[in-house]
């Protein structure tokens, strides 16, 4: 490990060959790592995020109200769309190239030090840069996702927290947190501590008895936000307000900048959580406001007139996705992107794509890398479920001139899968809009 690291892309470079050479670590030497490096962050307020669907966003709208509020935030979130530095952003800015080269330096010197008794996986690396980076800003809160799962996830060598949400529990991951819904809930919960608050939607009755059972096992406060607290909801062009009942107010009216329906719930879950911090600070308006002007990458946002980018990538996050998709007016045709990868669940979310009658045209593509899902394979899969006729791309690129000008006023576009295809279009758009 003689490398010097002298520019960004080489960290980054670093980083992403990581898998290679090093594999998952225990909770203990995660723990004993962060000790080496002093604890960083340890004076920081933790908000901690575990689920399946929504945690990026929820993570997004309390950072946004944070700020609004005036109180100083780090978000350390995953995954990235085109640029790493997407993971870390203090006060509303991703941090610049020469601040993560600060941070991973700093790491890998310590890593150095231990000369090949601990090597971080990828997650661990840029878990702790987030934290050092959070160090150096001296920021007062520290927004951290879960990686995957929860109870032997990086992020929960951090024992004291000031709050915990746990977003909509799905099936994702299952060859790692388990084949039930009970299961999976079992590891998100283990994010919970004792005497910190916990807020989750009300859903499935198994989640639900799964997060009741290990909260009062531990001593963690629940507040689940019940179906019933989210009323009037009135879906515009590009906005849906609502109205919510939190904890220690009548029922308030909020607006999210999106068509996105899903997000009434993680706005909502953000909104609830940071009442229960009881911080004068973060007043009504800045809870109005922080959810307002949030604005989530790959979040059925639009980014053409009437073309829509979506990263569901599970069968709950495709069932939300065709939600907001089936309350889109729409003139002319509809027409469906998709692409994902291998290790996703590709064979459901085709049945429901395929048999959901909402699409003139479907269009599938194959990623790039290792993940990849080969078109054949993909191709193959929603022919299962339908007679209608898919039309094959090689190329992302290619795909989307065509998809683009061959688009007439009055049809809607929609891009969804894996958020690798999210951070593809980005940077393919990034591309086009340079030439």
């Amino acid at each position: 490990m003689e490398e010097t690291f002298e520019t960004y892309g080489a960290a980054v470079d670093y980083i992403n060959a990581t898998p290679k050479f090093t594999t998952k670590n225990s909770m203990e030497d995660t723990a004993r790592f962060w000790a080496r490096l002093g604890y960083p962050a340890k004076n920081s307020k933790v908000l901690h995020i575990a689920g399946t669907n929504g945690k990026g966003s929820v993570c997004a709208y309390l950072s946004s109200v944070l700020r609004k509020a005036g109180i100083s935030c780090g978000m350390f979130t995953s995954p990235h769309l085109v640029s790493m530095r997407e993971r870390f952003v203090i006060n509303g800015e991703m941090v610049s190239e020469e601040d993560f080269l600060y941070a991973f330096r700093l790491v890998m010197g310590e890593v150095k030090r231990l000369a090949s008794a601990y090597h971080p996986t990828f997650f661990e690396l840029l878990f702790f840069m987030a934290m050092t980076l959070f160090e150096k800003y001296g920021v007062e809160y520290a927004v951290l996702e879960t990686g995957l799962g929860g109870r032997l996830d990086a992020t929960n060598v951090v024992e004291e927290k000031k709050l915990c949400v746990i977003t909509s529990i799905g099936y994702d991951h299952m060859e790692y947190l388990g084949e039930t819904l009970a299961q999976i809930a079992g590891e998100k919960a283990g994010i919970m501590r004792s005497g910190v608050p916990v807020v989750y939607p009300e859903g499935q009755e198994e989640v639900i008895r799964v997060m009741e059972e290990y909260a009062e096992k531990i001593g963690a406060k629940t507040f689940p936000v019940e179906k019933a607290a989210i009323k009037e909801i009135r879906i515009r062009h590009k906005t849906i307000d609502f109205s919510l009942h939190l904890h220690y107010y009548d029922y308030i009216g909020f607006t999210v900048s999106t068509s996105a329906l899903y997000q009434v719930e993680n706005a909502s879950l953000a909104a609830s959580a940071l009442a229960l911090l009881n911080d004068r600070r973060i007043t009504v308006s800045a809870l109005q406001s922080g959810i307002r002007e949030m604005v989530w990458e790959g979040r059925m946002e639009e980014i053409l007139p009437s073309v829509y980018l979506d990263g569901a990538h599970n069968a709950d996050g495709i069932r939300a996705f065709l939600e907001t998709v089936k309350q889109h007016s729409c003139t002319g045709r509809r027409v469906l992107l998709y692409s994902t990868v291998r290790d996703k669940q590709y064979a459901r979310v085709a049945g429901l794509l395929a048999q959901a009658g909402l699409f003139d045209e479907i269009c599938l593509v194959p990623l790039q890398g290792e993940r990849a899902l080969p078109l054949a394979q993909l191709t193959d899969c929603f022919r299962q479920y339908t007679e209608f006729d898919i039309k094959e791309y090689e190329r992302l690129d290619i795909a989307l001139s065509e998809l683009f000008t061959q688009k007439h006023d009055g049809d809607r576009v929609y891009i969804v899968g894996s958020l690798y295809l999210a951070g593809e279009v980005k940077a393919l758009l990034r591309r086009f809009g340079d030439d």
